[in-house]
């Protein structure tokens, strides 16, 4: 009948998916295995062209030059070779990188692709360069040079608390530091080098060690790390005088009057300046160019304060004042 063909039919194609026939299954496996190995190596065997990246290297002194910016490692390159070849390159299985060697350093900074052509043939194990697909490398080197720098701070820049002076002298062990850079960095660095002091509000003599800093720490080598600064900080002496104040740009056929006067100059000084410090060179100024309306007031200003003295503040600080016609 009709239909029973068709359900052996059925069944006789079905029969191989059956739970019972695993067999079938492993030689299913193994012969698509085998056919895939027999078309790989068919394919690894014949010949293409492609374009591939290549590792390269630079070949210079490193006791006379030094790059100041990476060095490209690679270039883009265009071959024909056999397929086991070819994917040998591209895993970068057992790969001698191209040398370059590379004249007028560090004069020359760039060389078009076509001239690392000899260099990258000579290492092209079965593989045949066609051209060479990068444009161009850049790179940039400089002279390797060592330079001696004194060490020193900025006397300016210590910050010491109110009441307090810097005083002298400085020492520093090491005296000194000695770089290992890029010529064209060290030239940049200041002669002497300055180091900055971290501690602020300083109250007391300083002794601490401070780092070395600039920012070409990948490139300069210093021979010390940091160094040791010390100094004096000592409390200064305070003393008040009344001052008359020189009137500047007032103008004329008035009378002044300070009505939050009068004006007192309250200086200081090193304890060792006490007998050559003279207040009455200190000057303050009244400058109506200054003057307030609002609250018709004046900031005063030190004119001069005389040698040996370190701080002046004058009160009161906004002087009210009154102006009446002559």
């Amino acid at each position: 009948m009709p239909l029973d063909k068709a359900k052996h039919a059925l069944l006789w194609l079905l029969r191989p998916f059956s739970p019972k026939q695993k067999q079938y299954w492993r030689v299913v496996l193994l012969c698509f295995f085998a056919a895939s190995t027999f078309w790989l190596l068919n394919a690894l065997n014949k010949s293409y062209t492609t374009q591939v990246t290549y590792p390269i290297v630079f070949k210079y002194n490193p006791k006379a030059l030094v790059p100041v910016k990476p060095l490209p490692d690679e270039v883009v390159i265009s071959v024909t070779g056999k397929g086991w070849k070819l994917l040998r390159k591209n895993l970068f299985f057992n790969i001698r990188p191209a040398e370059l060697t590379i004249r007028g350093l560090p004069n020359v900074k760039q060389l078009p692709g076509q001239a690392l052509r000899p260099a990258i043939s000579n290492v092209l194990d079965g593989l045949s360069l066609n051209f060479v697909v990068t444009d161009s490398i850049s790179f940039d080197f400089d002279r390797l040079v060592t330079r001696k720098f004194p060490l020193a701070i900025d006397t300016t820049q210590v910050k010491v608390g109110p009441g307090f002076a810097f005083v002298g002298p400085v020492k520093i062990l090491p005296d000194s530091v000695t770089f290992t850079g890029p010529e064209l960095i060290l030239k940049q660095f200041p002669d002497p080098f300055l180091l900055s002091l971290p501690a602020e509000n300083i109250r007391a003599p300083f002794k601490g060690d401070v780092p070395l800093t600039h920012d070409y720490t990948s490139l300069v080598k210093a021979d010390v790390s940091e160094a040791e600064i010390q100094f004096g900080v000592v409390a200064l002496e305070r003393k008040e005088v009344p001052v008359q104040p020189v009137l500047q740009n007032f103008p004329a056929g008035y009378n002044l009057r300070l009505v939050t006067g009068p004006l007192v100059a309250h200086y200081s000084y090193l304890p060792r300046n006490r007998d050559l410090v003279n207040p009455e060179l200190i000057q303050v100024a009244l400058d109506y160019q200054k003057f307030n309306p609002a609250d018709s007031t004046i900031v005063p200003t030190v004119l001069q304060k005389g040698p040996h003295v370190k701080q002046v503040n004058v009160l009161p600080g906004r002087v009210q004042i009154s102006l009446t016609p002559q």
